[in-house]
């Protein structure tokens, strides 16, 4: 029988979290880690393995709260109805005060250099956001009479995930929630505009 943990697993996640969200992954040094998290490496390697698998793990973790986000506003049914509530649900997670403003995975992860594996992984996942919302959209304009050539499906989700990137990159710069919330609302005012 292996010897029991010295550690709360969910204390040291929290602070490598924090670390990797101000830091960002390539900046973040197992030294870095070790000493936020409070412990030595030999217990690293053995509850975490490596800096990546802890950065997958945290990823994981994070991206719970942006799927239950997604998958409330997917549901809704109308164009407009699924953007507001993506635009207020993210400015609600990006400014949320329990945790470093912006997005976790933007914050740390698009700064990397190109030979780490999870760079391609995460372009994937906002492809795969982009073509469930873009499908999304298509599926409930049909059923809403929204048939505008400048705003289809494709543009309006490559335009909606523009502006919810660009609202972590705001928040992250320092925007109070009522300023990112203010960039959705100018969109939705602007869909509405457009009857979608």
């Amino acid at each position: 029988m292996g010897r029991p943990r010295e550690f709360d697993v969910d204390h040291a996640l929290d602070a490598a979290t924090e670390l990797f969200w101000r830091k960002g992954y390539d900046a973040t040094s197992l030294a870095d880690l070790t000493k936020a998290m409070g412990i030595a490496p030999p217990s690293f390697y053995s509850a975490f393995r490596s800096k990546e698998e802890l950065f997958h793990r945290i990823v994981k973790r994070y991206s719970t709260a942006q799927a239950m986000v997604i998958d409330e506003a997917l549901a809704k049914s109308s164009p407009v109805e699924i953007i507001r509530t993506l635009m207020d649900g993210i400015a609600t997670l990006f400014t949320d005060p329990r945790h470093l403003p912006g997005c976790l995975i933007m914050n740390s992860a698009l700064p990397v250099t190109g030979g780490v594996p999870f760079r391609k992984r995460f372009a994937d996942q906002r492809e795969e956001l982009r073509v469930r919302l873009r499908n999304r959209l298509s599926a409930v304009s049909a059923t809403n009479d929204f048939s505008s050539p400048s705003l289809d499906a494709s543009t309006l989700s490559r335009l909606v995930l523009s502006i919810y990137w660009g609202m972590a990159i705001e928040a992250q710069s320092g925007a109070s929630r009522k300023e990112v919330r203010a960039i959705g609302g100018a969109l939705v005012r602007l869909l509405e505009s457009q009857k979608c």
